[in-house]
């Protein structure tokens, strides 16, 4: 399981930039006026895993074989983008098949690169682009419960149950209530794919000069961000594409460190993602492959077995389990044995990151 992040905003904010940086591409055009990207860019990108290396080398691996997250590059959206102002509602639909957002707001002033309302304002942006997306799901709602109204006549139990929940649904997030929900209105959520409420981040693209303590700019949306228990990143996306054109990791890693940054945008967002969506990673480790995966937090040791394959999770008997730090230290698998620290975990172990299964199954 990888992930996929839509980057949206409005038109010029940098996404298309940040996007070609992060997977080192030229597949989105950049230029200085709106609506520059129609169709949707995809950059399919490997999580950088230290851990995967060293793996590896103590498993004398054939191959590495890491985990992906897919960047999308959506359209910029305008006031009105609901109703289908600009490209407006096939934009829109490219976001709901994202599992995260990155929120890109320009956070930077240059008279060379036009700002669509002519004014440079985070916050005024970000309610632009936030009020499109609620008015775009008030719509699906709405036009699921008229649907919805038309057949309760039927007297069908869960249709009208359907109708409570959707009718209690449009009102929280009209309110703007949509972080407080039922697990029975989440269900209902996945099923229509609404955007406001998939995880997000805010990206505040800054002038090279404000990429360590951010600008009075940035400083507003990181205040956002924290009043929405939110998070908000620092880029600068020229910074970014400088580093994406350099030819090797020494020469990025030299760049950055002059930089005084302690780690590329990249790493940031992933470990972002990650948080958002509540990811971990566990790996596989062998002489033919070591191999990253991901699931969610909390998830059962059978079922992130079935990743695998589906004969993982069917047959489960158990998994031997070595914690990456004590593969590290006794230098793999035969030495964490003699340590006495391998363990047998049944099916209802919670996966833990980091964590090296090896899977005993019969089918």
């Amino acid at each position: 399981m990888g992930f996929k992040c839509g980057i949206i905003g409005l038109p010029n904010v940098g996404k298309s930039t940040l996007f070609n940086a992060l997977t080192e591409s030229n597949k989105a055009e950049v230029a200085n006026y709106p609506f520059a990207t129609i169709e949707p860019n995809v950059g399919r990108v490997a999580v950088p895993d230290d851990r995967l290396n060293i793996l590896a080398k103590i498993s004398k691996s054939e191959k590495i074989i890491p985990t992906y997250i897919d960047f999308v590059d959506i359209a910029g959206l305008v006031k009105g983008a609901s109703s289908g102002e600009g490209l407006g509602n096939k934009f829109l639909s490219h976001i709901r098949e994202v599992d995260a957002i990155i929120h890109v707001v320009r956070c930077f002033k240059d008279n060379n690169i036009t700002h669509i309302n002519n004014d440079v304002s985070p916050l005024k942006d970000i309610e632009t682009i936030k009020t499109e997306l609620l008015l775009a799901d008030i719509e699906v709602l709405e036009r699921k419960i008229q649907s919805l109204q038309k057949k309760q006549k039927s007297g069908d139990k869960k249709i009208i149950y359907e109708l409570k929940i959707l009718s209690n649904l449009l009102k929280k997030i009209d309110e703007n209530l949509s972080n407080n929900l039922y697990e029975s209105e989440i269900k209902i959520i996945d099923e229509l794919n609404l955007i406001t409420t998939k995880p997000t981040m805010y990206i505040c693209n800054v002038d090279e000069k404000s990429i360590l303590k951010g600008n009075n700019f940035s400083k507003l949306v990181h205040s956002k961000a924290l009043s929405e228990n939110n998070v908000s990143i620092n880029i600068s996306a020229s910074i970014e594409a400088q580093i994406s054109e350099l030819e090797n990791e020494e020469e990025k890693l030299e760049f950055i460190n002059d930089l005084d940054l302690k780690e590329t945008t990249l790493n940031r967002l992933i470990k972002s993602g990650y948080n958002l969506l509540n990811l971990i990673t566990f790996f596989t480790s062998g002489p033919k492959e070591t191999r990253a995966w991901t699931v969610e937090k909390n998830t059962e040791v059978s079922i992130a077995a079935g990743k695998i394959h589906s004969d993982f999770q069917k047959g489960f008997i158990r998994a031997e389990t070595i914690k990456y730090e004590d593969y590290k230290k006794f230098n793999g698998e035969l030495g964490v044995k003699e340590a006495g620290k391998l363990k047998q975990e049944g099916k209802g172990y919670i996966v833990k990151d980091g964590d090296i299964f090896h899977f005993l199954f019969n089918v």
